[in-house]
């Protein structure tokens, strides 16, 4: 049994005790406490591993909304007066944060030994450190933003209106920073990470992002050394456990890296959309990769309406725990690939071209038939194809289909399954006014053991892309999508188009496809035929000089 996104083990509680195996030491488990495990009977470092598991359940398990309504209660209270950057609201909030950075552990990481980087008309950062522990990386910096000003009165400028009211900002941006500061202090309970991590909280991003612009400009920890930025903007209106990240393509298997941590199970809309409206940009514009989760815009964004009883705090929690273990893979990886120049030239409307389904696959057999009968003796011809296998064939309308090869037809479906599993060269066996004839028949195309068509996706190694699934097929018939990532095939990982093939015409059936949709994995079983051998290559199933080679199995 695994443990979802490496971060906690919830244990069946139908399960009294099982032997697993872990690095290298088979563990006992004596009982279960609250459907965790207790196990006993381990060496030292078996039991260190498992106090590891539990620290890091722990962490996870400590991020709850209430915690998060407390900071943005305080936050967005009219005690702060909006939190404009340089007004007395916004000092008092910074105060606040500051006591929280120094409650937590972090370590200051402003100027002369202090949280804080003062600019402009006196704005001010506020930076705090969670130093790494291992020496070979913990010069390398992950960095986790959030700006934590606001609009103040609001002006023509900066509101929708009404203005002259307190702007409280509880989506814009007291919920990114509740979720910072419930992110900070749980990383901090999890122990050091091998790399170090900043806590940036960002001060006039309502002016221009001036904040992230002023540390980039002025970094107090080496620029070179930031390895990935997480902002965030906006985290408190959660519809439809729909979540918003954008940045996935600036780095290699970032979307895989949100799918593996994504327990709570959150509708994930990966956005190629790079836009000058947060703190993730100033790093962007210096060739840094980044992620960026948003809830989307409302009718109160930069209006006094904004007020923190309209915001999802469940939805918060969700977001963070999903950042949490991202941040914790990240700032704990043997290495990182570093920034994806390509994210520059991807557009939306790219997006859109990319996302496009290839056009449906020529028939194999070339007939209609009757869908409305009700009997199981047989398939009734209603039409065919001229030019078709089955014109060749000698197929007629009216002739009845009982077997295709060695396999009986009782319906529709069993055709359209058989036809496409079938060799090129078969025979057909029908029913023509009573009289039973068997045909040889020679079907358009190869045979179909699965059922797809897909393409490689630069930005997510070690994956293809669905871009059709064929009617009838096994990979239709398991609910295989367009759309749909492939991670795995009956377990395997693959690192290339060839090993995936490869994988596609060797695996036994039930063939299992583990795919990421929407930002969620899924195991999906599909009942395909006898491994064949495969083919020394397969023909593209559509050659796009815009797009990447499609190919199909």
């Amino acid at each position: 049994m695994g443990c979802s996104g490496g971060l906690y083990c919830p244990w069946p509680s139908s399960v009294p005790y099982f032997l697993f195996k872990g690095s290298n030491h088979v563990y006992r488990i004596l009982q279960l406490v609250g459907g965790w495990l207790l196990v006993a009977g381990v060496t030292a470092s078996a039991a260190a591993e498992h106090a590891e598991v539990l620290r890091r359940r722990a962490a996870y398990e400590s991020i709850v909304a209430r915690d998060l309504k407390r900071h943005i209660y305080v936050l967005a209270d009219d005690t702060y007066e909006g939190r404009e950057a340089g007004s007395r609201g916004g000092y008092a909030a910074g105060n606040y944060l500051t006591r929280e950075f120094a409650r937590i552990g972090l370590k200051p990481a402003g100027e002369q030994g202090s949280y804080f980087q003062g600019f402009g008309a006196g704005y001010r950062n506020i930076l705090g450190l969670l130093p790494g522990s291992d020496p070979q990386v913990a010069d390398e910096i992950i960095v986790i933003g959030a700006h934590y000003d606001h609009v103040g009165y609001g002006t023509s400028q900066n509101s929708f209106g009404p203005t002259g009211y307190i702007h409280n900002g509880a989506d814009d941006n007291a919920s990114g920073t509740a979720a910072l500061i419930e992110l900070a202090e749980a990383l901090v309970e999890m122990g050091p990470p091998r790399r170090s991590i900043l806590f940036a909280l960002w001060d006039a991003e309502e002016k221009g992002l001036l904040g992230s612009h002023h540390w980039v400009a002025h970094p107090t920890l080496p620029l070179k050394n930031v390895r990935l930025v997480v902002n965030m903007d906006m985290l408190g209106r959660l519809r439809n456990n729909r979540l918003e990240i954008t940045g996935s393509r600036t780095s290699w298997g970032l979307r895989q890296l949100v799918a593996r941590h994504n327990n709570e199970g959150l509708e994930i809309d990966f956005s190629w959309a790079i836009e000058d409206n947060s703190d993730h940009y100033p790093f962007y514009a210096r060739s840094i990769a980044y992620l960026m989760p948003h809830t989307g815009l409302h009718s109160d964004y930069h209006r006094p309406s904004d007020d923190a009883e309209k915001l999802n705090v469940e939805g918060i929690q969700k977001a963070t725990r999903l950042l949490l273990g991202i941040v914790d893979e990240v700032a704990n990886a043997d290495r990182l690939p570093g920034f994806r120049a390509a994210a520059r030239r991807e557009t939306t409307e790219m997006q859109k071209l990319w996302a496009r389904p290839l056009p449906p696959l020529p028939g194999r057999l070339g007939v209609h038939w009757n869908t409305r009968a009700t009997n199981a003796n047989g398939v009734v011809v209603t039409l065919v194809v001229p030019g078709s296998a089955a014109a060749k064939a000698g197929l007629k309308p009216g002739d009845r289909i009982t077997a295709v090869g060695e396999a009986a037809i009782a319906t529709g479906d069993d055709l359209a399954k058989r036809v496409l599993a079938a060799p090129q060269q078969t025979t057909v066996a029908i029913d023509r006014a009573g009289q039973t004839l068997k045909l040889p028949l020679e079907l358009e195309g190869t045979p179909i053991r699965v059922g797809l068509s897909w393409r490689i996706d630069d930005a997510e190694p070690g994956t293809v892309l669905v871009t059709r699934v064929v009617p009838y097929s096994p990979a239709s018939a398991a609910g295989i999508q367009v759309g749909d990532y492939v991670h795995q095939v009956s377990g395997e990982r693959f690192e290339n188009e060839a090993a995936f093939l490869q994988l596609l015409n060797t695996a036994a059936s039930p063939l299992e496809l583990t795919i990421e949709r929407n930002g969620q994995l899924h195991t999906l079983q599909l009942e395909v035929s006898p491994a064949a051998a495969v083919p020394d290559n397969v023909a593209p199933a559509r050659t796009d000089s815009s797009l990447p080679l499609s190919r199909q199995g």
